[in-house]
Formats: C-alpha cells, sequence, structure tokens
C-alpha cells in the first residue's frame, strides 16, 4: 500500500514472524532489520521476544546496539515485548554478567521474574488506554517492571500491583506476547506514535 508505516522488526533472535505478520495485517510495511542501513530506512521497530541476553550480544555482533540507541534518542517509535521489554530498560536488575540493554525507558526490569517456561500463564488484563475488551496476556517466562521513572506510564498491571505494560514518550513495553494471541491494539498504539511523528517531521 502506498504511503503505508515502515516498521522494523529486529530480526537478530526471537518470535520474529509473529510480529511481521501481525503489522502486515494491520497494513504496514514491514522490514526485518539485521543492519544499521535497514534500521535507518523505519519509521517504527518492534523488538521481539526471545533471550534478552542474547539479543544483546548479537546486537553488538552485528553493530547495532549503537545505531538502535542512537534512534531510540531520536525518536522513533519502539515497540518491545518480553525480551524487547528488557532491552528498552534503562536498568536491568538481574541481568548476565556483562549483559547491556539499549535503554531509553527510565525504568527497572526484572528478567524471568515468573520462573521458567513451565510457569508460563495467561490472563485478562485491563488496559485503560486500550478501551474494552481486556487484553488476553500470554506471559512466558515474562520480565516484571519494578521501577518507573516519573515519565513513564503504567498502562497494565496485574491484581497484585505488578506492572506489566509501560509508555514513556514513544516507547512502549509490554512483558507479555500480544502477538500470540492476536491481539493488536499495542501495535495499533505503536503505528499511531509512527503517524504522530511523520506528521511533525
Amino acid at each position: 500500500m502506498a504511503g503505508s508505516p515502515r516498521v522494523g522488526v529486529l530480526a537478530l533472535q526471537g518470535d520474529v514472524r509473529e510480529h511481521a505478520a501481525l503489522l502486515a495485517g494491520l497494513g504496514a510495511e514491514v522490514a526485518l532489520v539485521r543492519r544499521p542501513d535497514e534500521l535507518a530506512a523505519v519509521d517504527g521497530l518492534v523488538i521481539p521476544g526471545g533471550e534478552s541476553s542474547v539479543i544483546d550480544k548479537l546486537s553488538r555482533a552485528f553493530g547495532m546496539r549503537d545505531p538502535i540507541r542512537a534512534a531510540i534518542a531520536g525518536g522513533l517509535p519502539v515497540y518491545g515485548t518480553c525480551a524487547g521489554l528488557i532491552l528498552l530498560a534503562d536498568e536491568i536488575v538481574d541481568g548476565i554478567e556483562g549483559q547491556q540493554s539499549f535503554g531509553g525507558m527510565d525504568i527497572a526490569v526484572r528478567r524471568n521474574a515468573f520462573g521458567r517456561q513451565t510457569e508460563s500463564f495467561e490472563t485478562e488484563l485491563d488496559v485503560p488506554e486500550l478501551g474494552d475488551p481486556p487484553v488476553r496476556a500470554t506471559f512466558i517466562r515474562a520480565p516484571v517492571v519494578t521501577r518507573v521513572g516519573q515519565d513513564v506510564r503504567v498502562l497494565a498491571a496485574l491484581p497484585d500491583g505488578t506492572i506489566v505494560a509501560v509508555e514513556q514518550g514513544r516507547l512502549l513495553g509490554t512483558s507479555f506476547h500480544p502477538e500470540v494471541d492476536g491481539e493488536t491494539r499495542f501495535h495499533e498504539r505503536l503505528l499511531a506514535h509512527v503517524a504522530a511523528r511523520s506528521h511533525e517531521a
């Protein structure tokens, strides 16, 4: 479609295809991003779930870490799910030795907060910013947000108050995997940030 937003999915590791399919279904032109020149050609970026430490290492091996950090600092709309949320956090409270993040969100995140893959679970979340119906959320070895800065909006929390979805400016992060359940509203929100930025350009 002419005039469609061009949204990248960071394709170093993780559930890349699911995000790409969902974005394409929303009318976006999707690009798989592995190199700095591919990053420079997109209007928004999804950082998928996977292994945050592996994506971190591969981003450095592919020369992607600094370009991603610069793009975030420059206002590129980015949505991170699960591992992607960890990589957007300014602070990882229990990262493996040497683990780094891209940063950009004034939050602290704890990895694998709910335990191993066998302790994955599904629930329904009220997300007032997205309206009704509730979001069907799948948590797979999911992180949680343990601290938020004053400019961070909490979009969703579990009944015990555990924060699982946040937004700061044009950065969006969820502990869970909307793409697994066909939930499109977070990706639509990313596309809205992309549209708003293009109108300001």
